[in-house]
């Protein structure tokens, strides 16, 4: 009685795809709960082909309606009330607004413009009193970090995974903006050193093919995907999947190489929005403010000089000039006051982020007199 008999649709190259009536009819119906399986065997093949993980045939695979929906199951999975999980500072804040109400505690491991750093994190699980309350999970997002717009260096991760073995951490690799890395080669990931299957990986596909689809993946070590898909199964049953099957179909055309080439599209479009943002910063901002250009992503971590904090300037004076930032004491797992906000450079063009930059500044020399 569904009243669904045909799927077609139309991508942004002309091309037409019509979907099989039986592959309509398997996504109009319940499905496995870690995914379509034709998807998830191509999730498999992409990370097989992107990463090249160690234990190529020990990692699986758990869809989910983007990937913030697994990552917050692992985070149920691996934390308990009263935990202390190891969180780089600044934060995402979709995910601190998740982890708070769970009653779990933050040890605050500080980043720079090379992004999480090593010695900070050492320092904090050598210097912890009791071993038995010593944090086991560290959340990062390691390739253009939201908020900072920083990436960790190839290096730095090699020193974070060696101290994550020495103290027996489980690392949440947080990359949803991976694929918009601006350089012609992308940096290796967590997920591709793993050599002791430590590393839960979430990727997702709202920045490369569209954030209302609401699919993304968590690839891991099996027996801690297999919690996840438990967790759905007593959720949200399986993710969308029409929504599976859309982006099934598309990157099924595409094949792998397809799929790379679109990627590549994507970052050169956000390295161009970012090369305009950076150029409007230096015109306006330039002595009233500090920032690090980004390698990959959407975002500019901005220090305001002279402003000890942003909080009341960016939730008043920049919303009365129309300017939407988000002030930076939003990101950090323990609050405090900060100098900093987060831009996105996302979606507006080049004539609105130059004209929100000039009344940002408006407001950074209002502030300083």
């Amino acid at each position: 009685m569904y009243p669904y008999v045909g799927l077609s649709f139309q991508l942004r190259d002309g091309e037409s795809i019509t979907v099989p009536t039986a592959e309509l009819v398997q996504a109009l119906q319940y499905s496995p709960t870690n995914g379509i399986p034709q998807l998830v065997s191509w999730l498999k093949d992409v990370q097989i082909a992107e990463h090249k993980p160690p234990f190529l045939d020990s990692f699986d695979v758990c869809v989910g309606n983007g990937s913030q929906d697994v990552l917050t199951k692992a985070f149920d999975l691996l934390l308990s009330e009263g935990d202390t999980l190891l969180c780089e500072s600044p934060a995402y804040v979709g995910s601190l607004s998740y982890l708070r109400p769970l009653g779990c505690k933050f040890a605050n491991v500080s980043t720079d413009a090379d992004g999480l750093i090593p010695d900070a994190l050492e320092y904090i699980l050598e210097n912890w009193k009791d071993t038995a309350t010593r944090p086991r999970v560290l959340y990062t997002v390691p390739i253009g970090g939201n908020p900072t717009g920083c990436t960790t260096t190839v290096d730095r991760k090699k020193k974070i995974y060696e101290i994550a073995q020495k103290y027996d951490i489980i690392i949440l690799e947080d990359d949803p903006y991976y694929y918009l890395q601006f350089g012609a080669e992308r940096d290796l990931s967590y997920f591709s050193i793993d050599t002791d299957q430590r590393v839960l990986r979430f990727d997702s596909f709202s920045k490369i093919l569209s954030a209302g689809l609401r699919v993304g993946w968590v690839s891991g070590p099996k027996p801690l995907v297999d919690r996840i898909i438990l967790h759905s199964q007593s959720s949200i049953l399986h993710a969308s999947g029409i929504s599976q099957l859309l982006v099934y179909k598309t990157v099924q055309h595409w094949g792998l190489q397809g799929f790379f080439e679109h990627t590549q599209n994507v970052s050169k479009f956000y390295k161009q929005k970012g090369d305009v943002f950076l150029a409007s910063a230096e015109r306006h901002l330039k002595g009233l403010a500090e920032w690090v250009a980004p390698t990959a992503g959407m975002f500019v971590w901005i220090k305001l000089l002279g402003i000890n904090d942003s909080a009341s300037l960016i939730k008043q004076k920049a919303v009365e000039k129309k300017v939407l930032l988000v002030p930076g004491f939003e990101f950090f797992p323990n609050p405090q006051a900060t100098p900093y906000v987060r831009a996105s450079f996302s979606t507006a063009s080049g004539e609105e982020i130059d004209a929100a930059l000039s009344r940002l500044a408006e407001i950074a020399k209002e502030a300083q007199e």
